[in-house]
């Protein structure tokens, strides 16, 4: 992918890929990076569904253990595990009828984002909302 493919999947996830996301491995840890992204992506009129084994309410929002246990839809999963994990959780997140998987800095599975995207789903990898927001002003 170009640099220009890889802003404008940025970009169509953030302005267009909806409003739900799962975040995957937060938890009540504020010291984690997923607690600070999901805040972000609040002030950011998203909201946020905590996915987590401990099923933790974190920032006001019910927890879930796995995508598979969230009981409406969600519009994008936000991957916050080790790149030897993050493809299972794509697989998750097709199955689940999700519109986009974002795979946060450092979180890199090529073969993850050739399923995901041929399933139909935008994918952005390597990169955090937190910073992407900001830049599209």
């Amino acid at each position: 992918m170009t640099n220009h493919d890889i802003d404008a999947a940025v970009r169509s996830v953030l302005t267009s890929g909806g409003d739900t996301w799962a975040v995957v491995g937060l938890s009540t840890n504020t010291a984690r990076a997923a607690h600070g992204v999901a805040r972000v992506l609040q002030r950011h009129g998203k909201r946020i569904v905590p996915v987590h084994p401990k099923a933790e309410t974190v920032l006001g929002e019910q927890g879930y253990r796995s995508l598979a246990d969230i009981p409406f839809p969600v519009d994008v999963v936000d991957v916050f595990v080790n790149s030897d994990l993050a493809g299972e959780v794509a697989d998750q997140a097709v199955a689940a009828g999700a519109k986009a998987v974002w795979f946060q800095l450092g979180v890199v599975d090529e073969a993850a984002y050739a399923r995901t995207t041929a399933a139909g789903l935008e994918m952005v990898m390597d990169r955090c909302p937190a910073i992407e927001l900001p830049r599209l002003g």
